[in-house]
């Protein structure tokens, strides 16, 4: 079995507010990283927090909104 699981993710782009889909990795405790949105390519920076698998907390901001 792999040390890793890929999950699809459903969520909202920030600035259009377009419905897009992320692939995470919840074998990484902590992950920061910037994606661009498939719809009006702005650049999102996705925070993801995952425990196990299926225990995660993700938070798509703007790039203005990092603190």
């Amino acid at each position: 079995m792999s040390d890793y699981l890929i999950r699809e993710i459903k969520s909202r782009c920030p600035y259009c507010n377009a419905a897009i889909s992320l692939l995470i990795d919840t074998s990484i405790e902590h992950q920061q990283y910037i994606e661009d949105c498939e719809v009006c390519c702005r650049p999102i920076t996705v925070n993801l927090d995952c425990s196990d698998e299926s225990n995660y907390r993700l938070q798509l901001l703007q790039e203005n909104d990092v603190s």
